[in-house]
């Protein structure tokens, strides 16, 4: 896709949200010259899948990269925490007291406060990662006693569909859960940011409640592979 069109694509997705909703645009395989387009677009919050990709980037951004966020939203392994903690402003896919555990750890050393969001398992998928519901809300509980680390909110992938409308229902399933954990009021804990839709996906994630979405090949084309 040539730049001019990732730039209108962006507008374009911009134009038509609700303002209190963020674009964390998904930039897994993306390259410089793409991001460069989404970023004069206007974007300002960037998703990246992989650590060491997202280092890259920045490093070939250089300065320009200051005036972005940076969010880690692929799975995040433990011996990989020590370089996310420095790289990113905020860890979208946490779902495990061990990783919990080595992002508070790696924070203090740099003394920052990490802020995160616990990644729901909605669909309650095997194969997926992130944490089933029923054992969201104790979770929250248990890590709301680390001082480096923030819990921001949630988010969630849910199962992937053809139609866009199967995924309601999970969605839906993530805002009550979200409303629930906000009613607790635990210390430590700030139900800021409900993170849920993606390109195909994301109009109906907003009528449910998201305020961020993470869209990627709307902006700039299905990903090349080869």
């Amino acid at each position: 896709m040539n730049i001019e069109a990732i730039k209108s694509n962006y507008e374009e997705i911009k134009s038509e949200l609700p303002d209190n909703v963020k674009i964390v645009v998904a930039a897994k395989t993306r390259g410089l010259d793409e991001l460069k387009a989404v970023i004069e677009a206007g974007a300002r919050i960037i998703g990246e899948n992989y650590v060491q990709e997202a280092r890259e980037i920045k490093e070939a951004l250089g300065k320009k990269s200051n005036s972005l966020k940076w969010h880690m939203i692929g799975h995040l392994q433990t011996n990989k925490v020590k370089a996310a903690v420095e790289i990113f402003d905020m860890i979208e896919t946490l779902d495990s007291l061990k990783l919990a555990a080595e992002i508070d750890k790696r924070a203090k050393e740099i003394n920052k406060i990490m802020p995160v969001l616990i990644e729901v398992n909605s669909g309650e998928e095997d194969q997926k990662t992130g944490l089933k519901p029923e054992k969201t809300v104790e979770f929250i509980k248990d890590i709301s006693l680390l001082k480096n680390i923030k819990v921001s909110g949630l988010m969630t992938m849910g199962p992937r569909f053809g139609d866009p409308e199967d995924s309601r229902q999970f969605f839906k399933k993530t805002k009550n859960l979200f409303n629930e954990i906000a009613a607790e009021k635990i210390n430590n804990v700030q139900m800021k940011y409900l993170s849920m839709g993606m390109s195909n996906t994301y109009k109906i994630a907003i009528e449910e409640g998201s305020n961020m979405i993470r869209p990627g090949s709307i902006i700039f084309g299905e990903r090349d592979y080869s």
